[in-house]
């Protein structure tokens, strides 16, 4: 995995951008990591991963009695 500094990744962009189709690319401003290149296709496979997280939750959340934001508002409407 490249560290370089934003410096480096302005001057030599093209060539870290191909880096970071093989793997993740570090790029450090005032001597602090800030930022990660990372491919699309590994930026997809993150995306994917969230997405699933999300959806478990909110599987779980249902499953522990949460009724969903439109019956939640329904009742609330009816009870004034």
């Amino acid at each position: 995995m490249s560290v370089l500094t934003a410096t480096q990744l302005k001057n030599h962009l093209g060539r870290y951008m191909e880096e970071a189709q093989k793997e993740p690319v570090i790029v450090q401003k005032g001597g602090r990591d800030y930022a990660v290149i990372i491919s699309q296709q590994e930026y997809e496979r993150f995306q994917a991963l969230e997405d699933r997280y999300w959806a478990e939750k909110a599987q779980e959340a249902q499953r522990s009695g949460y009724v969903g934001q439109e019956r939640a508002l329904t009742a609330l409407e009816k009870s004034f």
